[in-house]
């Protein structure tokens, strides 16, 4: 990646809504226009941030359907990466917790839920079973989101974040 590429892709992960459209993109292909309705911005507004995740190597697009005469792109998220690029994380995580403020706020006070925060020390052997289980439940929910407000769905917050440390 290119110093200008790194900048892209900092620049385009650093806005909240974009974290919300990446979400949507997860689950199914939208156009500008669907997601400006379910997050409620204006479809200009929603344009603008799907241009800078397409630049920046985040959306594609998906297909392109006719619409009144003219064309609508059709935007996905591809949430399976191959080649995270770990030097973007410091943003990411600024804005996740952000993001986690706004989702916290929106959370159910009874049913099922967990919030874990710790430092600690493990055996190699428990760590790498962890971070399975934590890979799984990530995979799970991505490949089984559906889009929003589907029948028989509900929306959930999954954020996770885990990772071995320099002693």
């Amino acid at each position: 990646m290119s110093d200008e590429d790194d900048v892209k892709a900092l620049r385009s992960t650093a806005h909240p809504l974009r974290l919300r459209i990446l979400s949507l993109l997860t689950a199914s292909e939208l156009s500008a226009a669907e997601v400006a309705r379910e997050l409620g911005v204006t479809h200009a507004n929603a344009s603008y941030h799907l241009r800078v995740l397409l630049d920046a190597g985040e959306v594609v697009v998906a297909g392109e359907e006719r619409i009144r005469g003219g064309v609508a792109k059709r935007y996905r998220h591809p949430w399976r990466h191959e080649d995270h690029d770990y030097r973007r994380r410091g943003v990411d995580i600024r804005t996740m917790a952000h993001e986690m403020v706004r989702r916290m706020a929106l959370r159910e006070t009874t049913g099922s839920a967990n919030f874990t925060d710790a430092e600690l020390w493990v055996e190699p052997e428990v760590w790498e079973r962890a971070v399975r289980l934590l890979v799984e439940a990530s995979e799970l929910v991505h490949a089984e989101a559906r889009p929003s407000r589907t029948e028989g769905t509900r929306p959930i917050s999954l954020t996770v974040a885990a990772f071995g440390m320099t002693s």
